[in-house]
């Protein structure tokens, strides 16, 4: 006789346990890179520091950072919402609601990266 296990929950385990693991590195990596270019430059200003962010190999860096740290975050809240919040409507308001916030917060930062 075999018993039937019951599987409960979104399945997502490994895929996002990995995904914190790798966006975590690509943040370390962008961190270490960041710190070493300011403690490089001259002086620190604003024409320096927008200079720095002028290149095009930073903007793609920070660009893939900050959508690397939009993915961590939702990983993360969205582990957070599933785990302490139990009415199925109250979860999805929130996790609607975060979706929105981080989708707004990533919109926003690109334009300000854009700029320039």
């Amino acid at each position: 006789m075999t018993t039937k296990r019951i599987v409960v929950g979104a399945h997502y385990g490994m895929r996002d346990w990995l995904g914190q693991r790798v966006t975590a590195v690509l943040l370390a990596v962008y961190t270490l890179v960041l710190l070493v270019s300011l403690l490089t430059l001259p002086e620190l200003n604003y024409g320096t520091w927008a200079g720095l962010f002028a290149s095009g190999w930073m903007k793609v860096l920070t660009l893939l950072a900050l959508l690397s740290l939009v993915y961590h975050a939702w990983i993360g809240v969205r582990d957070i919402y599933m785990d302490y919040i139990k009415p199925t409507g109250v979860r999805l308001v929130l996790q609607v609601g975060t979706i929105v916030l981080l989708a707004g917060y990533a919109c926003w930062a690109v334009l300000i990266l854009w700029r320039v």
